[in-house]
């Protein structure tokens, strides 16, 4: 435990220093009004999975979380923080991933440890009854912006089209998936959106004729399997040869992805400090006060006389 006092020391537990180079691959089909992304977690997943014991479901769960949170922040232009959170009446009460715009991941789960889970629970059974939010988080100086729906739906994607329909009113195809392989857990997920408009693919296209090339997208993607997407073996560029060869797919620059808990004694020393005395005292066990990042799974100490606190009532 440093000597420092809590608001000065900005030191943080060692976390993995490990990124995935080509984490994310957006892509493109030429002349049609359809965009999208591949998400490969890679071992940043088992990394990330491993901070908490969790049951093979809740794991599959936030990994799709992990790799829906990187997915969709890398198709926005912001400094700050992207989350995706659910909150429901089931086993999983909380369910929170969130990614910068530098591609920094960490993810949490609040669990019920003493509701009984099925190994094949889906998002739906987990969560129950409850809603996702979408949230552009980029600091003190702006407002957050947020868009909220219902939980609706088996699964996480399914959920996240919910949110595309309803609250962004543009079509989106999202595939997730996240589970134990022979490498470890991986996550992965594929995202495509319909491009507003024309979308620069020419003013004598039609409407008719931007549906069609948005339904032929979909059917293609829809062959894609759990297992494709989690083979470490098979490279983005090549499984999106495969799902669109016949309609010229395109690539763009791929993005990194690294392990991002951003906690640190300075920041959970300062949120101490604005309690009151009589609080801080309850606190204290032994002399000592605990706090526990939820995201990384580490205990700060704090001694109790290291820390001002402020004035009771």
């Amino acid at each position: 435990m440093t000597d420092l006092p809590a608001f000065l020391d900005s030191s943080r537990p060692g976390v993995p220093d490990l990124a995935v180079p080509r984490g994310v691959l957006p892509f493109y089909l030429p002349n049609q009004p359809v965009r999208g992304r591949v998400v490969r977690l890679g071992p940043l997943a088992a990394t990330l999975l491993s901070r908490h014991e969790h049951k093979a479901p809740i794991k599959a769960l936030l990994g799709q979380a992990l790799a829906l949170a990187a997915a969709l922040s890398s198709a926005l232009k912001f400094k700050g923080s992207f989350s995706v959170q659910a909150r429901g009446d089931g086993p999983v009460s909380l369910l929170v991933a969130d990614c910068t715009e530098a591609g920094a991941l960490r993810g949490y789960v609040r669990v019920d440890h003493e509701a009984e889970i099925a190994e094949d629970a889906d998002a739906g059974r987990l969560l129950g009854q409850g809603y996702l939010a979408f949230t552009v988080d980029q600091g003190m100086d702006r407002d957050p912006q947020q868009g909220i729906v219902a939980l609706e739906g088996p699964g996480l994607a399914n959920m996240a089209e919910y949110y595309f329909k309803h609250s962004e009113q543009l079509p989106a195809r999202v595939f997730l998936a996240a589970g134990e392989t022979p490498s470890g857990w991986r996550a992965s997920a594929l995202v495509l959106e319909r491009i507003a408009g024309a979308g620069g693919i020419g003013e004598d296209v039609t409407e008719e004729e931007q549906e069609e090339a948005w339904r032929t997208a979909c059917i293609l993607a829809d062959t894609i399997t759990p297992a494709e997407l989690l083979d470490d073996t098979l490279p983005p560029e090549r499984l999106l040869y495969r799902l669109f060869h016949g309609e010229g797919v395109a690539v763009g620059k791929p993005r990194a992805l690294s392990f991002g808990c951003r906690c640190s004694r300075q920041r959970l020393g300062g949120i101490l400090e604005g309690f009151p005395q009589d609080d801080l005292d309850h606190m204290a066990v032994d002399g000592e006060i605990v706090m526990t990042c939820e995201f990384c799974n580490f205990d700060f100490r704090f001694a109790r006389d290291s820390v001002t606190g402020r004035p009771g009532a």
